[in-house]
């Protein structure tokens, strides 16, 4: 009878030990916007970024402003996976003509800099030194 009860003691011991150790799976229902979520943050970014740079319009752009594709290819590669993918993120959230508020902005610097006498840029301001 002391053999039964330390075998079965020892099977019990075992059968707990498995029991804890087994994990269980929890399925929920995903959404199409959350497969596009990670679908679009999924380490594509560097690709989607260069995608972007490959249009022609976007290099006229980069070129106006004194910035080469090859310079840019560079930094995009230099980015991190994290980066890269809230700069992705940034720009697909922009709003679409929101370069108005920019241009707006620099006027207002350009023309407070005028006033104060630190630039000239505009020719209808006159400086207060």
């Amino acid at each position: 009878m002391n053999r039964f009860k330390r075998l079965f003691s020892i099977l019990l011991a075992v059968c707990f030990t498995n029991s804890v150790m087994i994990q269980t799976a929890q399925a929920a229902l995903v959404s199409t916007e959350q497969v596009a979520r990670v679908a679009a943050t999924d380490g594509s970014a560097h690709q989607r970024l260069n995608d972007m740079l490959a249009r022609a319009d976007v290099q006229a752009e980069l070129e106006r402003h004194g910035l080469s594709a090859d310079v840019a290819k560079a930094r995009i590669a230099a980015l991190t996976d994290a980066e890269a993918a809230a700069l992705a993120e940034q720009i697909d959230s922009a709003p679409a003509g929101g370069i108005i508020g920019a241009i707006l902005l620099v006027f207002f610097v350009l023309l407070v800099t005028d006033i104060l006498g630190f630039t000239k840029v505009f020719p209808f301001t006159r400086s207060v030194r």
